[in-house]
């Protein structure tokens, strides 16, 4: 099993209910954003250019993803950097706006996200396995993917290895 299928059918293990998949579409990419603007300051100034928190976790995370495969990587990349510029765009509107949006963003897309696991009856797969919170991320841009008819390999090996996950 490729490292990919490895992540993606570990995770799949913790949703299975279709309600707790659709949660996921909305409280992933949620909390994806929070924390982008929530690390989009400090900024600093490098010649011409601007580094935050946010660009720098963005480069990180991108860098896992092209290394787990290039087609989701370029995809995750390409979000990562949407993500960091509007958390820039919010962390400039002013202290009280950035941390209500960046905030608000992070509670309610948390706020779905156990929703979902309580329609599963089952914990977040992070808590047994701290890279689900990377995974996550991926999960939805793979299940969006799928859902349009992208990648059946993948989705057919991910359906072959998915292992139950310990509770």
């Amino acid at each position: 099993m490729t490292p990919l299928i490895r992540h993606l059918a570990s995770y799949a293990a913790y949703h299975r209910d279709h309600r707790n998949v659709l949660t996921h579409m909305i409280g992933i990419p949620l909390i994806a954003f929070a924390v982008e603007v929530l690390a989009s300051r400090p900024v600093v100034a490098i010649g011409a250019m601007v580094m935050t928190p946010a660009i720098l976790l963005s480069a990180l995370a991108a860098i896992f993803y092209l290394r787990l495969d290039l087609r989701f990587g370029l995809v995750m990349t390409v979000l990562l950097a949407l993500g960091a510029w509007a958390g820039l765009v919010v962390a400039a509107t002013g202290r009280g706006a950035y941390l209500s949006v960046g905030v608000g963003a992070f509670a309610v897309g948390w706020a779905i996200q156990f929703l979902g696991h309580y329609y599963e009856g089952r914990k977040p797969a992070f808590l047994d396995d701290i890279r689900g919170l990377i995974i996550g991320p991926l999960f939805v841009v793979a299940e969006i993917g799928f859902l349009i008819g992208a990648r059946p390999e993948i989705r057919t090996a991910i359906d072959r290895g998915q292992f139950p996950a310990s509770s």
